[in-house]
């Protein structure tokens, strides 16, 4: 599927057949393809914490509002982030480069984070969003539905996944076969109201 029509097709699906199961390899194939997002000075804060367990799926949906795509869907995982992968050995997410080019971002990365703890969780829910969207883009491409979720205990979420202290958990993606259609989109904003040029205009 093209990319353009993936972005235009995608839309938040609810409601699975709890029956379907994804292949590992698609599955390998699109968490592969949610590594390729971008992160700030390719920290790769992202995790993705695949719960296969479906006893572990049923205690996640209680503390998720009990919504049914949690358990439902063929596929639930929970993004979350390192918030401090910045000071974990930066140097070796430039493995590969020479050393001089290793040591000058690594020295960037510990100056850009150190003592910003507001920049070190804003980057961390930056990738989320963007690790997120290509997971759901390339579901879509391969002909599955998906959906980005919250509306869970994010407390609860992080003790049943054993969530290490100096992580967050972002958000849920389920991905599946959808049991139905999108509702027709409605509530589009003007372009000329989010499409600005060079600056908002005077309040």
């Amino acid at each position: 599927m093209d990319t353009l029509e993936a972005i235009r097709t995608r839309r938040a699906i609810r409601a699975y057949d709890p029956t379907h199961e994804i292949s590992p390899a698609d599955l390998h194939e699109l968490l592969s393809a949610a590594r390729h997002a971008p992160s700030a000075f390719n920290i790769q804060h992202c995790r993705f914490v695949v719960v296969k367990d479906p006893a572990l799926r049923r205690e996640l949906r209680k503390v998720a509002w009990d919504q049914p795509d949690v358990t439902d869907a063929s596929a639930l995982i929970v993004i979350c982030a390192d918030r401090d992968a910045w000071k974990k050995d930066p140097a070796r997410y430039f493995d590969g480069a020479p050393d001089d080019v290793k040591q000058r971002m690594a020295d960037m990365i510990r100056g850009y984070y150190d003592g910003r703890e507001w920049v070190q969780q804003d980057e961390t829910m930056r990738s989320a969003g963007l690790a997120a969207q290509t997971l759901m883009l390339a579901a879509t491409a391969r002909g599955y539905q998906s959906c980005p979720m919250d509306g869970f205990d994010y407390d609860a979420v992080g003790r049943l996944i054993n969530l290490p202290a100096d992580h967050v958990v972002a958000m849920f993606v389920v991905i599946g076969k959808g049991t139905e259609q999108a509702p027709p989109r409605v509530g589009r904003l003007p372009d000329a109201e989010v499409i600005l040029t060079d600056r908002f205009p005077p309040a």
